[in-house]
């Protein structure tokens, strides 16, 4: 009873939002745009494709952008929108930096 009690209670003060993950798509495949918009997509962006594959049901886009750095761009499968881009590279002392933008819309 006593356990039961606590995780009734710790799901209770785990806000719902925080239980789905932000880099998660869950859309029927029924409803996914061809890998080969995918591609367009990253044409368009100017960035060079190694691979893409699907990760946590949104499509991911590995490659480089037009300056060369490498990205990881996470792409929500039906509108095909920008969810998150991590990027690598280096600064102008030669130091490597990294960072990640993630949209907001």
């Amino acid at each position: 009873m006593m356990k039961t009690l606590t995780i009734l209670t710790f799901l209770a003060a785990f806000p719902a939002s925080q239980a789905l993950a932000d880099d998660d798509c869950f859309v029927p495949m029924a409803d996914w745009q061809p890998r080969e918009t995918v591609a367009a997509l990253a044409v368009k962006n100017n960035w060079s494709v190694r691979r893409i594959k699907i990760d946590d049901g949104c499509y991911q886009i590995d490659g480089s952008d037009a300056s060369g750095r490498r990205i990881k761009v996470t792409v929500q499968p039906a509108t095909l929108q920008v969810l998150q881009i991590e990027f690598e590279g280096h600064d102008e002392d030669g130091a490597r930096k990294g960072g990640k933008v993630k949209s907001d819309d």
